[in-house]
């Protein structure tokens, strides 16, 4: 693997992958986190003499040229973040790279606004990162976001051009390693969201390895479900029981702490001024669903998250948008400022609820930018796009 700075750059045009895909609600960026990630291997390659050609995306607009996933709020932002211009690109892309000074930054258009860019036809993936290709004499790899999918700037793209990752890649990586290659313990790891199907295998992956798991969020009333619990309106994935069932037994069998609530925050419906009301697990009515863990809950992870020398999380514990049914993300992420060695924010609605509820990124041990791409290293999948940098 070659690192970034062993790639020659110095009067160059880079094409640098990155990870933009941030929230936008009618042209406001309401996140900026991933934009401010990708500003180190930015500056570097400036500093270092390189003209950057930035690919990236924005949702998933599926081949379609969909305004609202414009990436123009975002030369707006990284005009600022960075303090000089940044050119968005037009419709004669090719002059505009072409024409590109050292120091100078070219950000395309929503990548994905070309079906061919996550094509499963190999050949017309093939055909765009040629296109890609014939814009610049480098590439570097920095979207780590993306990693996961075999896409044609993540995945083609890097075969065509001397290549190298991004700062933010290659930390990424260094991180994972130390969640997956001999971690420090005792090693915790607290798993939230919606559906516990995107989670399985994390879980089964990471179950040999943990000291300490605990679940919450909206998954975890298939946990209860699974242990034969009323859970009421709440979701469930009916089809997930008898994998969880197999999994709660092999964490029993393996003698890891597998924490589930003995409260939850519920509500009569999915809202925010709904009536919230605490309950015991064993007595979740039938009109009712859960939208968060009990305070009792909260605490009870706090305290596990306090004996950990190394912590992940991915997925907040509650409906974390609505004020009455935060309190469990809140409390669980302020057990991980305190955690004595090293804390990671797995991405995705973690990395936005840390800050949405006031958090700064430097109160944590590292944030991921890639939900999905850090849960599939955790699963221990061979990830394209790293594939791709060769690492």
């Amino acid at each position: 693997m070659s690192s970034l700075e062993s790639l020659d750059v110095a009067g160059k045009r880079i094409f640098l992958r990155c990870d933009l895909n941030v929230p936008i609600k009618d042209g406001v960026i309401g996140d900026d986190g991933r934009i401010r990630a990708s500003l180190p291997t930015i500056e570097f390659l400036l500093s270092a003499g390189a003209s950057l050609v930035i690919g990236a995306h924005l949702g998933r607009p599926k081949g379609e040229v969909k305004p609202e996933l414009s990436l123009a709020p975002v030369a707006i932002r990284l005009c600022e973040l960075l303090g000089k211009p940044v050119t968005f690109a037009g419709e004669n892309v090719e002059e505009q790279a072409a024409g590109l000074l050292p120091g100078e930054i070219l950000l395309l258009e929503n990548l994905r606004f070309n079906a061919a860019e996550t094509s499963k036809d190999e050949a017309e993936r093939s055909t765009f990162a040629q296109h890609l290709a014939s814009l610049a004499q480098g590439y570097v790899g920095d979207g780590f976001g993306a990693v996961h999918r075999k896409h044609a700037s993540v995945f083609d793209l890097p075969a065509l051009l001397p290549h190298a990752p991004g700062f933010l890649v290659s930390a990424e990586v260094e991180v994972l390693k130390k969640l997956t290659q001999n971690p420090v313990r005792p090693y915790g790891v607290i798993l939230g969201g919606a559906k516990v199907s995107d989670k399985i295998g994390v879980i089964s992956n990471l179950l040999d390895k943990v000291n300490v798991m605990a679940i919450g969020g909206g998954m975890v009333f298939t946990f209860l479900a699974a242990q034969g619990k009323n859970i009421g309106k709440s979701m469930v994935e009916t089809e997930s029981i008898p994998v969880v069932k197999d999994l709660i037994a092999r964490a029993q069998s393996l003698g890891v702490d597998l924490r589930l609530p003995t409260d939850i925050v519920t509500a009569p419906a999915f809202s925010a001024d709904s009536p919230a009301t605490v309950v015991s697990v064993d007595a979740i009515g039938d009109d009712q669903m859960g939208l968060d863990i009990g305070p009792d809950s909260a605490k009870d992870f706090a305290q596990a998250i306090s004996t950990c020398a190394t912590v992940f999380w991915n997925g907040p514990m509650g409906v974390f948008e609505f004020p009455a049914f935060a309190h469990g993300t809140k409390v669980v992420a302020e057990a991980l400022t305190h955690v004595s060695g090293i804390s990671v924010v797995g991405g995705g609605d973690s990395a936005a609820a840390v800050r949405s509820l006031g958090f700064a990124d430097s109160d944590f041990g590292y944030i991921s930018t890639g939900g999905g791409a850090s849960l599939e290293y955790l699963e221990g999948k061979a990830l394209p796009g790293l594939t791709a940098l060769g690492i």
